[in-house]
């Protein structure tokens, strides 16, 4: 068996080497990950809005209260 030369294109590291799909698969494989990621946020919804409500409390300056009143 002779060694695969044919030249390929490097991805960046940390990526996903993505095949060619048909129009038809990739519209499968969209609506799929659309109803797992529905259903994973409807399991897990409250807890992903309470992360995040408390990592943009933690960037505000402990003495404002009214977002409404920033300087900027």
């Amino acid at each position: 068996m002779t060694p695969d030369t044919t030249a390929r294109s490097e991805s960046p590291p940390g990526t996903i080497s993505m095949p060619r799909l048909d129009d038809e698969t990739v519209i499968q494989i969209h609506d799929f990950i659309h109803q797992v990621l529905d259903v994973f946020e409807a399991r897990y919804g409250d807890q992903i809005r309470r992360f995040y409500e408390d990592l943009a409390s933690q960037d505000m300056p402990p003495d404002i209260d009214d977002v409404d009143e920033l300087p900027f």
